[in-house]
């Protein structure tokens, strides 16, 4: 699911732009999105997902501390989520598959320098038409796998609301916790942005590791060793 979301993401950022070579990035991209989403348990897994959060939000009917509007709006949401899902036919990704010009273009894309003007001139054509039909063409290629953003977008917002941030410290650049039986299904760290370290995280169910290395960005890392200060939270669907 996080790999989709960052793809999806870029996608609509590429496909926002008016600039070719920012079009031809999005269709790098929608390669990569066709890739990604091909398991075949994926919708039935969202659609699974969606449909127990859906329960569990709906037992919070009638609790006081809970804004109904705000709860209904999340159950309108998860519930329009599900139909999109339910509404999709086929092998995901299908339409491109199906798609011969378009997979001519995936597949000399997998060659460095592959997609020049002299390999494949209709490409370079549609690379030159005006900018609306371009975009037009992106967002028809794209629509059909939309309902996979839609039902990963709540997941993950709900999954990343509900935990408790911790406050900690990695003295000369390293943490580490005993689990203690706690479950996560993510972890989130976050910490000052002017801090020169980068978080390398190694987890099981016994105990939880965080080195944090200094951005040099050479081959071989090295601990970052002065103390650092950070926000950790453990996030998990109910």
């Amino acid at each position: 699911m996080l790999r989709l979301e960052d793809l999806f993401f870029r996608i609509s950022r590429f496909i926002e732009s008016d600039e070719s070579p920012d079009h031809h990035a999005a269709l790098g991209v929608l390669f990569e999105i066709l890739e990604v989403a091909c398991r075949a348990d994926l919708k039935s897994d969202l659609l699974q997902e969606l449909e127990r959060q859906k329960k569990a939000l709906s037992a919070l009917h009638n609790n006081p501390e809970i804004l109904e509007d705000a709860l209904d709006a999340v159950l309108g949401e998860i519930e329009g989520a599900s139909a999109r899902l339910l509404g999709m036919s086929g092998k995901i990704g299908q339409h491109l598959r199906d798609d011969e010009w378009l997979m001519a273009i995936k597949q000399r894309a997998c060659i460095p320098g592959g997609v020049c003007e002299f390999d494949l001139p209709s490409y370079h054509y549609w690379q030159h038409l005006d900018a609306e039909l371009r975009r037009k063409n992106l967002d028809d290629w794209l629509a059909p796998m939309l309902p996979l953003r839609d039902g990963i977008t709540i997941l993950l917002k709900l999954l990343r609301e509900n935990g408790k941030v911790h406050h900690f410290t990695a003295f000369h650049g390293s943490f580490q916790q005993m689990q203690g039986g706690r479950v996560a299904q993510m972890l989130r760290i976050s910490l000052n942005a002017e801090m020169p370290c980068i978080p390398e995280v190694s987890a099981n169910k016994y105990a939880l590791n965080i080195r944090f290395v200094a951005a040099s960005f050479a081959a071989k890392t090295a601990l970052y060793d002065r103390d650092v200060a950070f926000d950790l939270t453990f996030c998990s669907l109910q």
